[in-house]
């Protein structure tokens, strides 16, 4: 799923970092809705969390290793 190359990771490590951004948004607004979806909430959440582990790999990719 993620490349070794750098600048992809890169690229993908802002990706998600947007789209994270944007379910944050989105689980906003649907936690102001008495009346709203708590299933499509519940699953939102966990996309985000999803996204979140994404993230944490991705920025440990571009750490270099100390011990090399």
């Amino acid at each position: 799923m993620f490349s070794e190359d750098p600048a992809t990771t890169v690229r993908q490590l802002a990706s998600l970092r947007v789209e994270h951004r944007e379910l944050d948004e989105t689980i906003a607004r649907l936690g102001l809705d008495p009346l709203g979806d708590e299933l499509e909430l519940k699953r939102l959440k966990k996309r985000k969390l999803r996204i979140k582990d994404a993230i944490l790999v991705l920025e440990s990719r571009l750490i270099p290793d100390l011990d090399a």
